[in-house]
């Protein structure tokens, strides 16, 4: 990137290509030195610049993206994994207050019903800008938990429980302070949000789902479901006798495995895939398929509910890595949604994943020009949403006289990506097929 932010020049990107036209060579840069890393640096005709090199591509922080996007002018096949204010879905207190707004739009315009269909975030304020709101809702159930999680950061930092406002009083004197004396006081934002007390466990443990959706552009809306993903579980066995034990609510693994008895090798996770076995042998195919279901139009509605303030820009994509919580009656919760989703491995199965996705997302984005657009499924990714619900061609339903259509959705499925891929993909130029 040129480093005269406000110039506009064409910097780096001088090189003219027809569209359409697929590139043999690949300048990338990284902010990361993990998983990312290595698929970057295995990948055919990709070159890693330093510095001030010229780039095609560049997995970025957002640090970066913050410093340098609003100052960059980038050419039609220049790509980065960020849109620009992507925090509208992934800083807790945003996700939520788009998530509401959305909800009372569905209301107005399509009744209470559609409304209903984004009854899946845990009822939720910020502070200390709505300290009295959360009294009053904090006195309507005296003696529930309430979980304080700080809004911008992440791997459990900054969160804990509370049964009681005096463990708040700090929230509520800055609440009172004009907005002078906040700015003085350099207040962090938390939100406050109804702990749900009656998780699904599994052998005694809470675990959440960690689930990952690529979008390539929000208008049109066109969104990507990975059939891999993974389980994390807490250390120790569940109980709300003790909230005060991060290692029994917070299921983090950075968390995790601070854990005295934390055994490295064997680890906290489960694949999505052993998960969803689990399930169906003990609830069977058809709850469980209403789970994934109700699982899918989280992703749906999230998206939707940024859909209109999300710059939108043809340069950037998004892997998002979405975080649910299972309740005991099997009613999926949207816990928050994560722009930087964890790419540093904790096994070799956790790094044989993460490099899955992560090859098979730089599929789609497609910087050398060998999709054509029209592909329902890229490696273990499926087509979840393209300006409306994308079904399978396999299979339909035959239901009371009538199709009906299956959504083409596989979380914790099968992915037999390397058989689909080897069908999808010419070799790349020079490399004899695998």
């Amino acid at each position: 990137m040129s480093k005269n932010k406000t110039s506009g020049h064409k910097g780096p990107y001088s090189q003219k290509r027809k569209e359409g036209e697929g590139r043999t060579c690949v300048r990338f840069k990284c902010s990361l030195t993990n998983t990312i890393m290595d698929v970057l640096h295995q990948r055919p005709g990709w070159v890693e610049v330093k510095e001030d090199g010229e780039w095609d591509f560049n997995w970025c922080d957002v640090g970066w993206l913050r410093e340098n996007y609003d100052h960059s002018y980038m050419e039609e096949h220049v790509r980065i994994c960020h849109f620009r204010n992507h925090y509208e879905l992934t800083r807790k207190n945003l996700m939520v207050k788009n998530l509401k707004r959305y909800r009372k739009t569905l209301e107005r315009e399509a009744g209470r019903l559609e409304a209903a269909k984004c009854d899946f975030f845990p009822c939720t304020f910020e502070l200390p800008s709505e300290y009295h709101l959360f009294v009053e809702e904090f006195k309507r159930s005296p003696g529930s938990t309430w979980i304080m999680k700080p809004v911008a950061r992440s791997q459990g930092k900054g969160i804990f429980l509370f049964r009681k406002l005096k463990d708040i009083m700090e929230w509520k004197k800055i609440g009172t302070r004009s907005e002078e004396q906040r700015d003085e006081a350099q207040v962090e934002s938390y939100v406050a949000q109804h702990y749900i007390e009656n998780p699904y466990l599994i052998n005694g443990r809470k675990f959440d789902l960690r689930v990952y959706v690529l979008v390539t552009s929000y208008l049109p809306l066109k969104a990507w479901l990975y059939r891999d993903g993974f389980a994390r579980f807490s250390n120790t066995r569940f109980s709300l006798s003790s909230i005060d034990d991060q290692y029994v609510h917070l299921t983090n693994v950075a968390v995790q495995k601070t854990a005295p008895d934390y055994d490295p090798e064997k680890g906290c996770k489960w694949q999505m895939h052993k998960l969803r076995r689990y399930l169906t042998a003990k609830h069977g195919s058809e709850t469980v398929e209403a789970l994934f279901k109700d699982i899918d139009n989280i992703f749906i509605r999230s998206l939707q509910s940024v859909q209109k303030v999300i710059i939108n820009d043809k340069h950037c994509f998004e892997l998002y890595g979405f975080d649910i919580l299972l309740d005991q009656d099997l009613k999926p919760w949207l816990i928050e949604v994560n722009a930087s989703p964890s790419l540093t491995a904790s096994s070799q199965e956790d790094y044989e994943l993460k490099y899955r996705l992560l090859e098979d997302t730089l599929h789609i984005v497609d910087m050398e020009g060998r999709l054509t657009g029209r592909e329902k499924r890229v490696g273990g990714y499926d087509l979840m949403w393209n300006e409306g619900p994308v079904y399978r061609e396999d299979v339909s339903l035959e239901t009371l006289g009538s199709t009906y259509q299956i959504p083409n959705t596989h979380l914790g499925c099968v992915n037999d990506r390397k058989k689909q891929l080897r069908q999808l993909f010419r070799p790349f130029p020079g490399q004899k097929r695998a």
